[in-house]
């Protein structure tokens, strides 16, 4: 995939949940957070199980809290959005230190703030344990559209080549008196992202026809898609996750 960017959430550690093939850590992923998302809201408790699950996972996987934290912090425009809803959403109204609070939009944020959370830290997880080429590895072993796989191939691949650009067009512009702090540079900023975007169209032009010209079909190689496949160890290991989630929302939906 290139070096750097490929692996800015990328965790190299060994452990466990590190050598699961890619294709079972993504489908343990899709399936617990489905199993979240179709948690009701009202059944707090099942979210506190999922927490544990994510907890006992990022141990196995030898993944900080801190790290965890810290890349959580995306999250926060949702996280204001959930605070508000207390104040702004209709209906009963219940009082707490002073402050008139709707019931809706108490189970409204605290909906968005759990499953947001728990999404979120089920994804950084995935991503710490599984480099970017791994993903699209294991999207490709579990038949995902072959158009998006390679999109975010190429997307990966030439990022790097692209900030480089941008960073060399940079410094061209200051060495030649732009101070890009004042507004009037404006023009010029807007200049040279309309011939970033111009660069990268004529190099993506001539990346498709040398592809064309050595033979591509619309199929990645086999070669790329070399590596071993998951074996049923590995997906029952990586399904203990997502069936420990749907026991817990069996339990919450039938306690």
């Amino acid at each position: 995939m290139g070096a750097g960017h490929g692996h800015l959430l990328h965790l190299d550690r060994p452990s466990p949940v590190h050598r699961l093939a890619p294709e079972v850590k993504i489908a343990a992923m899709v399936a617990f957070t489905l199993v979240v998302v179709a948690t009701p809201r009202e059944e707090l408790w099942a979210f506190g199980g999922y927490g544990v699950l994510i907890v006992a996972v990022a141990a196995v996987a030898r993944v900080p809290a801190g790290w965890l934290a810290r890349r959580s912090l995306i999250e926060v425009p949702f996280v204001v959005f959930a605070f508000a809803l207390p104040f702004l959403a209709g209906g009963e109204r219940v009082s707490w230190w002073g402050l008139s609070l709707s019931v809706e939009g108490l189970y409204g944020g605290w909906n968005i703030l759990a499953k947001g959370t728990l999404g979120v830290l089920a994804s950084l997880l995935l991503a710490a344990t599984t480099n970017s080429r791994d993903v699209l590895v294991g999207l490709d072993r579990l038949r995902c559209p072959s158009i998006v796989t390679q999109i975010a191939a190429f997307m990966l691949r030439y990022l790097e080549v692209l900030i480089g650009e941008a960073r060399r067009m940079r410094i061209a512009r200051i060495s030649r008196g732009d101070d890009p702090r004042f507004l009037w540079q404006v023009r010029g900023f807007a200049a040279g992202i309309g011939a970033l975007f111009l660069r990268a169209f004529e190099r993506g032009e001539r990346v498709y026809l040398a592809m064309i010209s050595r033979g591509y079909d619309g199929r990645m190689p086999a070669a790329w898609r070399v590596g071993g496949q998951a074996s049923a160890g590995q997906w029952a290991a990586a399904a203990s996750v997502p069936v420990a989630a749907v026991a817990i929302a069996a339990v919450a939906l039938l306690g």
